[in-house]
């Protein structure tokens, strides 16, 4: 752990102690998500290879899938070229990252300043969530 902790330290967290994280299939490359991490749960999830964000709405410690099940085994743990931003290439378990009940979070599309939505609802967020 104490090796994880020097290897925190050198990324540069934003003024809130956070970092940008985007989710990435590892097979696939697609972006699935993005989210924030503070050292505790970018430490976390090194140590349990399971996504860990942060919260800001929440104020705390997001695992993710820890409601929906739909956890993410972290593969590679990347940082940017200056170190500002993470990103990890994860196995999605379910096939479902986003809350929608979506399998990427990023389904919506810029065409003729209208958003369109690109795929369609894998299971109803009523069903995941309650």
């Amino acid at each position: 752990m104490a090796q994880t902790m020097d290897a925190l330290e050198q990324l540069k967290f934003d003024e809130q102690g956070l970092i940008p994280a985007i989710a990435q299939d590892h097979k696939t490359n697609e972006i699935l998500m993005f989210a924030w991490m503070n050292k505790e749960s970018l430490a976390l999830t090194i140590e349990k290879q399971q996504a860990v964000y942060y919260s800001r709405s929440r104020q705390k410690l997001w695992f993710k899938g820890e409601e929906s099940g739909h956890m993410q085994i972290v593969k590679d743990v990347y940082a940017d070229c200056d170190r500002d931003v993470i990103l990890l290439k994860i196995e999605q378990v379910g096939g479902i990252a986003c809350h929608t009940g979506r399998a990427s979070c990023f389904f919506q599309k810029l065409d003729d300043n209208n958003w369109q939505t690109m795929s369609k609802i894998i299971k109803d967020p009523k069903d995941i969530y309650g």
